[in-house]
């Protein structure tokens, strides 16, 4: 079992950066491939971001390519997403997940994939 608690959600200028933390507690966390999700109003729930359990492997999505990057720390338990270039489309709840499946290095884009949840952070950006 494992915690994920999301923050550094906030309002921000287009064109402006963010970076989200997602601080894991419970299992170790290096045994997890972890992603980065998106709930817009009136939308569907969409990956953002993935890296694998090893941390050498990572995708993202064709909307936020070039503009985010998704990295792990073990030893601080936590993931972060980096946003630059940040876009009102961009506007919406971030939400971190886990996934347990076995597999080291592949990158998992869904969200089925994925076991447990944190709460969200809002990201709001501006025009």
């Amino acid at each position: 079992q494992v915690q994920l608690v999301e923050s550094g959600g906030g309002l921000v200028q287009r064109g402006g950066s963010l970076r989200l933390s997602c601080a894991a507690s419970g299992r170790t966390f290096s045994t997890y491939a972890m992603g980065w999700f998106r709930l817009a109003p009136g939308k569907k729930r969409e990956f953002v971001a993935a890296i694998s359990r090893s941390g050498e492997s990572t995708n993202s999505a064709d909307s936020v390519k070039g503009r985010a990057t998704i990295s792990k720390d073990n030893a601080k338990n936590t993931v972060y997403l980096q946003m630059n270039s940040l876009k009102p489309e961009d506007t919406a709840v971030y939400y971190c997940a886990a996934s347990s499946l076995v597999s080291y290095y592949i990158v998992h884009r869904e969200e089925d994939d994925y076991d447990y949840w944190g709460q969200g952070t809002q990201v709001t950006v501006s025009s």
